[in-house]
C-alpha cells in the first residue's frame, strides 16, 4: 500500500489550523499495518490460592459433607430424614395410613386416616421411637404423639340439638 501524500508544509508566517481528523488518520494508519505489528499481551488469570495446578479432585460428597459439618447442619438434616424417608422406616403399610406433620423438641406428631390405625400406632410407639433413633441418631425422636382424623363438628347443621352431647363416636 502506498502512503497518503502529506499535505504541503505550511509557511511559518501562518497560523497553523488543527486537523480534526489527524488522530483519527493516525488509528487508521497503526490497523494498516495488521496485529503483528502490535502484539496482543494476553494475560492469564491468577491461580486459584486454593487450588494447586496439580491437586487431585474431590468427590462431591466429600465437600458437601465438611459444607454440613462446618455448618452444624448435621442433627437438623437427620431430623429432616423423618419427614422425606418415613415410608422407608415404618414400611410402605403403615406410611400409607400415616402422615408426619411435624417435629419438634424430639416429639414426633403423626396423623392416621383412621382411629384404628391412631390405636395400632399408639401401640407401635415405642417400635418405632426405637427404629427412628437407629435410622437417625440416638436422641432424634423420644416421643411419637399420635392423632386421628379430624372428626367433624356436630354444633350446627340439621344434626345438631341445643345442649346435646352430641354422637360420642371415637375420633382419635
Amino acid at each position: 500500500m502506498s502512503e497518503p501524500p502529506e499535505p504541503p508544509a505550511e509557511s511559518p508566517e501562518q497560523d497553523p489550523a488543527p486537523d480534526p481528523l489527524a488522530l483519527a488518520r493516525r488509528v487508521a494508519d497503526s490497523y494498516r499495518d495488521g496485529p503483528a505489528a502490535r502484539p496482543v499481551a494476553r494475560r492469564r488469570p491468577p491461580p486459584s490460592p486454593r487450588r494447586g495446578a496439580r491437586e487431585d479432585p474431590v468427590p462431591l460428597t466429600d465437600v458437601l459433607g465438611d459444607l454440613v459439618r462446618a455448618e452444624g447442619w448435621e442433627v437438623r438434616l437427620s431430623e429432616q430424614r423423618v419427614f422425606s424417608d418415613w415410608a422407608a422406616i415404618v414400611g410402605p403399610e403403615v406410611a400409607e395410613h400415616t402422615t408426619v406433620t411435624e417435629l419438634t423438641d424430639a416429639v414426633l406428631h403423626v396423623r392416621t386416616d383412621s382411629t384404628a390405625w391412631a390405636t395400632q400406632l399408639r401401640l407401635l410407639a415405642p417400635r418405632l421411637v426405637a427404629r427412628l433413633n437407629e435410622e437417625l441418631g440416638h436422641g432424634t425422636v423420644v416421643r411419637i404423639e399420635v392423632t386421628g382424623p379430624r372428626a367433624p363438628s356436630w354444633k350446627r347443621g340439621s344434626r345438631s340439638v341445643r345442649g346435646g352431647r352430641g354422637p360420642r363416636d371415637t375420633y382419635g
